[in-house]
């Protein structure tokens, strides 16, 4: 099951942490690392703080962007050290990580952010699911490399008593998913829906919406034929308006 898991460091400015992160990777099973914009990589740095889990850093794949980090994965699990005001889910590593296994069939991802800052709003909305390490309130931000190791036990603890099944159903990916939101987007503009809304706003919630749904493949191609159907329609009805008032 942790052969699927994914391991995704946004942004990180320290080259040490990416080698530390490797480390706390490899002692708790997981081998998959992705590296979206890193400062300064391949480094020394980053080797030495490795010890031993050279291997994963070879192997590491050095990404653009989020979305193509997370291209093919079907549910991903973003972290944050401070609870936000933004309609996501926030867990605890405890009840998160059986719920991540369980998607775990398919590829599945956790996603860290920059060491100062964490993850901005719009990273953390790829994600179905937020999680928040129980800490001191008053000094709440752990270690980059603490922190995959935090959420590599409890991947670990959740997967002593989990037994691999099929999937009933075979979830969308996150490139299919963010399709649809592009799409979704683009079509309440183009409708003059967004004229007394706040569109950052709205897009987040209709993304809680969605992730609660987990969405198929067919299912995201229903709706984007919805919204295919309602440019379209909205296209003639303008057209036709234009035509009986051109002579007014």
């Amino acid at each position: 099951m942790l052969n699927n898991i994914r391991v995704v460091l946004s942004h990180t400015t320290h080259p040490g942490n990416i080698g530390a992160a490797a480390r706390a990777m490899k002692t708790m099973g997981l081998r998959h690392l992705y590296l979206v914009n890193p400062r300064h990589f391949p480094d020394p740095q980053a080797d030495a703080m490795a010890a031993g889990a050279d291997d994963l850093l070879r192997a590491a794949v050095v990404c653009g962007s989020i979305d193509e980090a997370l291209q093919g994965v079907v549910f991903t699990v973003a972290m944050t050290a401070r609870l936000r005001d933004i309609s996501i889910e926030v867990k605890s590593p405890r009840e998160a990580m059986p719920l991540l296994l369980q998607q775990a069939a398919q590829p599945v991802a956790l996603l860290f952010g920059t060491e100062m800052s964490g993850l901005s709003n719009e990273e953390m909305g790829k994600a179905q699911m937020l999680v928040n390490i129980p800490a001191n309130p008053d000094f709440s931000s752990l270690n980059l490399a603490a922190a995959v190791q935090v959420m590599g036990y409890e991947l670990n603890v959740a997967a002593q008593g989990a037994i691999p099944v099929a999937p009933e159903i075979r979830p969308a990916t996150h490139e299919q998913v963010e399709g649809l939101f592009a799409h979704l987007e683009k079509t309440l503009l183009e409708i003059g829906f967004f004229t007394t809304q706040n569109p950052a706003r709205l897009m987040q919630r209709l993304r809680r919406l969605y992730a609660r749904a987990r969405l198929e493949p067919e299912e995201v191609n229903i709706l984007r034929g919805i919204l295919s159907v309602t440019t379209e329609y909205n296209a003639r009805l303008a057209k036709r308006y234009l035509e009986e008032h051109q002579d007014v």
